[in-house]
């Protein structure tokens, strides 16, 4: 990977002293650096709220007794930020608290434009390691791993390609797809991949809440808001901090408090049922449905204002039928940790699937997505006589494919030929190209279909899609 380019690095130094200012301007300028100059810890947010700043140089004692709060402050709107301390002690307790306050260099006042070069560039340095690291790991996980999620089809790739960009973002996501498909799965991996990874991440079923409490449960309450209220209690949105709301089956939530979710994520603050004093709200907001937010909102259902809110960035994840090329490794991984299970741990080896019965997984439409493939391996494990799964420890839905849907030949009666031709054609688009897969979906041999691959080339003298 590239180093970072010098022009992007943006250098904000922070002291009320316009000498010091100006000197070290001059060092980050001489640098090939941007500077940014602040006389306040105010006004150095001011800046971070408007302007990149990717390294901050600054004096926190001339900030007051708020200064760790504005350095904390400048994490949290950045948590990638480099920070060096200027200090005009050279005592090991004043080091130990800049570190503390999360600097990762300290500065002796007076000091030298060299001195101050030096640390510069070594932040410098610094930022282009972990942007280094950062991409190196994206580099050595699998490409079709992300997460607990497993997927080499396109459409799964993209839904990691989506995770990757929006972790890092604070603006709300609305993860869209039937009901097993994974929501909450990327919902985690958005949380455990981003910068508030250490934050809480709070999972909220907002079809599972009691109507009567699901208010106090979300916002919390004061003693004494209602009968029965004995004490005060910390709702779920300020359990979350400056971490992450997941919000599943968003589209369950009463139609009177998706008004006070809406105002929540605006205004950045809540007030407690029965409560005067409003409550900071810094969390992320992610939510998921498998319903139809936009005919929910046209039938009165869903407030549009709360929808265009969510929507900022969505996710759709697929059906599993729409991306059969996933189901192999979806198995592996799935009976890789069955074989860790209680229910699996007796077999003398790892469970494995036999080619018949990965033919049935590929052949089967899974109405219950991810979740009933999950059931169903489980299921062989709990019941077969291991390590392999056969045909017999499938459910019985599983087991006797209605031979039209295992063929996928229409029923009107065509040559012989076109019918071959249409299985391998619809075989490819089912497995995303994969030929093994295809060929092992139509029972036959890779070589097999390769051979009638050319055939269907040589007969129109074109390169036909499938052969691609």
């Amino acid at each position: 990977m590239p180093s970072k380019e010098k022009e992007a690095v943006s250098v904000l130094v922070v002291d009320d002293q316009e000498a010091v200012r100006d000197a070290c301007r001059q060092v980050v300028q001489l640098l090939g650096y941007r500077a940014l100059v602040a006389e306040s810890g105010a006004k150095a947010l001011e800046i971070m709220d408007r302007e990149h700043v990717d390294i901050v140089i600054a004096d926190v004692k001339m900030m007051g007794t708020g200064g760790t709060e504005i350095l904390q402050e400048m994490k949290n709107r950045n948590p990638r930020v480099e920070i060096a301390v200027m200090t005009t002690s050279a005592r090991v307790s004043n080091a130990v608290e800049a570190l503390k306050l999360g600097a990762s260099e300290y500065i002796v006042k007076p000091f030298s434009t060299e001195e101050i070069r030096v640390v510069i560039k070594r932040l410098a340095q610094t930022l282009d390691l972990k942007d280094e690291n950062r991409y190196l790991r994206e580099r050595l996980q699998s490409h079709n791993r992300f997460g607990r999620m497993a997927g080499q089809s396109p459409e799964m790739q993209k839904v990691f390609r989506l995770i990757q960009k929006v972790s890092s973002s604070r603006s709300p996501i609305l993860i869209l797809g039937e009901s097993g498909t994974g929501k909450e799965l990327v919902a985690r991996a958005i949380h455990e991949t981003g910068p508030w990874r250490d934050k809480p991440f709070v999972p909220i079923d907002c079809g599972a809440l009691a109507p009567t409490l699901i208010e106090s449960e979300l916002f919390g309450h004061v003693l004494g808001a209602f009968t029965g209220a004995l004490r005060g209690k910390e709702g779920l949105l300020e359990t979350a901090k400056a971490g992450t709301l997941f919000f599943d089956e968003i589209a369950e939530l009463p139609v009177e408090l998706q008004g006070r979710l809406l105002r929540a994520i605006q205004e950045k603050e809540f007030r407690p049922v029965g409560g005067t004093q409003r409550v900071p709200f810094q969390g992320r907001i992610l939510a998921a449905t498998n319903q139809n937010l936009k005919a929910a909102v046209q039938q009165g259902a869903f407030r549009k204002d709360l929808f265009f809110r969510l929507n900022v960035v969505s996710i759709s994840l697929p059906p599993l039928r729409e991306r059969k090329a996933d189901i192999p490794l979806l198995a592996e991984r799935i009976l890789q940790k069955l074989s860790h299970s209680e229910a699996g741990r007796w077999a003398k080896a790892p469970w494995v699937l036999s080619s018949e019965a990965l033919d049935r997984l590929l052949i089967y439409d899974w109405p219950g997505n991810v979740r009933e493939l999950e059931n169903c391996l489980e299921r062989a494990v709990t019941l077969g006589s291991g390590p392999f799964i056969r045909v017999k420890d499938l459910p019985s839905s599983l087991r006797s494919p209605s031979p039209s849907k295992a063929s996928g030949f229409p029923e009107s009666i065509i040559p012989l030929e076109e019918m071959e031709r249409q299985a391998i054609k619809r075989a490819l688009a089912t497995t995303g190209g994969d030929k093994l897969l295809a060929a092992r979906l139509l029972g036959i041999g890779k070589t097999t279909l390769y051979r009638k691959l050319g055939k269907y080339q040589k007969k129109t003298g074109v390169r036909s899609q499938e052969s691609e």
